[in-house]
């Protein structure tokens, strides 16, 4: 399937997150909490939110030691990754990573990429279908 061929969104979908944890997972997180589960895998461009990060977030020591040296770019998509799994931890069992919250649904994400420039989009809440020239820029050999 050439590049001219893919269907727009019809294979990837963009996740908005709020900063500081959209850069946390190019660091190395790989789970995003979510209230609700989500049927979607595959790729996701990861958008980081356009609100500033709460100060008391960044003092916390596991984001902190994560960002360290690292922007926190806002209103742009900064990475892809491979939306790979959605659960919750049992009750009573231990979290499934240090990134898990409790109750949360996790979004398991794999296959990171960090993106050379912060594509600046708009994003939305929830899954959103960006266009083909939101993906061909910086991402020209992704594939479905």
């Amino acid at each position: 399937m050439s590049t001219a061929e893919l269907p727009d969104g019809d294979w990837i979908r963009g996740i908005t997150i709020r900063q500081p944890w959209a850069t946390c997972i190019l660091a190395g997180k790989n789970v995003e909490n979510r209230p609700k589960p989500w049927s979607w895998r595959g790729w996701v461009l990861l958008h980081a939110g356009k609100a500033k990060p709460e100060p008391a977030l960044l003092r916390n020591a596991l984001v902190a030691r994560t960002v360290r040296g690292r922007g926190l770019p806002l209103g742009a998509v900064i990475g892809v990754a491979r939306l790979t799994d959605c659960h919750q931890d049992p009750d009573g069992a231990p979290p499934c990573t240090e990134w898990a919250e409790p109750g949360a649904w996790h979004l398991v994400v794999t296959d990171v990429q960090e993106l050379a420039l912060p594509i600046v989009v708009g994003g939305q809440l929830g899954l959103w279908r960006p266009t083909q020239d939101q993906v061909r820029g910086q991402l020209p050999d992704l594939r479905p």
